[in-house]
């Protein structure tokens, strides 16, 4: 753009550019030409047509694309085509290059070795190849790789699939807690006090049993789904038979031969029999 003081007009100057349309915009204005300090890093332009995980990788890739036999590998081609892809990436990473690098030099190694005459072996025995031990790990390299890639596509919890779960609130048969030796503490501690609001002073001596007890309490249970605990005591009796009645429920108990539950925290305590059908 620039101005002409002769005539008082403003001429454009346009570039060279067919039909007079912009090449590219930059931020929303029309870009006519290239600009000249422009600067385009080489690495920019790079394609990678294929990703290597190291150089056992690169060398199968090469032996499988000229469908080369592993057994018997052509160590001139495939060593030729090798550095040559090594000195393409040393031209651009040199700390990626030298782990291929230690390749290379086992590969020229490798076809030194074929080109020196065999050593003498004994009668009916084959001459080592130099190329063994490239084969044998190329081998195991391919079989791992085609474990791994296995692997990869096995369906995976949380990736490929999600585990169904279904909560249920309150299961189809009731199950009732146990009691806890303090609830059960408490409600001996209630029966005692109770006792001893209709304890008379009459001084009585009194031959008590705990197995006689426990048949009372068997008895007592016997046609009954259910028990309160506190039924099961007379306070009336007073305070020797009311103890040993509690001791006759808790061997009674310790025998599995009645079950103490309870509905919920706080709740009634109950007695059954523990042969009793449900």
């Amino acid at each position: 753009m620039k101005s002409d003081e002769d005539n008082g007009t403003l001429v454009v100057d346009m570039p060279d550019v067919v039909d007079q349309v912009a090449l590219a915009r930059l931020y929303g204005e029309p870009l006519f030409a290239m600009p000249k300090d422009l600067y385009i890093p080489p690495e920019a332009l790079q394609v990678f047509l294929e990703a290597f995980e190291g150089p056992l990788d690169l060398l199968l890739y090469l032996i499988r694309k000229q469908n080369f036999n592993i057994l018997d590998i052509p160590m001139a081609g495939l060593t030729r085509q090798y550095l040559s892809y090594v000195d393409e990436i040393r031209q651009t990473n040199l700390e990626l290059a030298a782990e291929y690098l230690l390749m290379a030099a086992m590969l020229i190694e490798i076809k030194s070795r074929m080109l020196l005459p065999p050593k003498k072996v004994a009668d009916g025995e084959e001459a080592e190849d130099p190329r063994a031990e490239l084969v044998r790990r190329l081998l195991e390299y391919e079989q791992t790789k085609l474990q791994a890639a296995a692997l990869s596509a096995t369906p995976t919890y949380g990736r490929d699939f999600w585990k169904a779960q279904v909560y249920i609130e309150q299961s189809l048969k009731p199950r009732f807690p146990d009691v806890d030796v303090v609830e059960l503490r408490d409600a001996w501690a209630d029966i005692m006090k109770r006792a001893k609001l209709v304890q008379h002073h009459k001084i009585s001596r009194e031959e008590l049993n705990v197995r006689e007890h426990m048949s009372i309490v068997l008895r007592h249970l016997q046609g009954q789904r259910f028990v309160e605990f506190e039924k099961l005591f007379d306070v009336s009796r007073g305070t020797p038979v009311l103890i040993v009645t509690f001791i006759a429920m808790l061997e009674l108990a310790k025998e599995t031969l009645i079950e103490i539950t309870q509905a919920e925290a706080f709740a009634p305590i109950y007695v059954r029999l523990a042969y009793s059908p449900a």
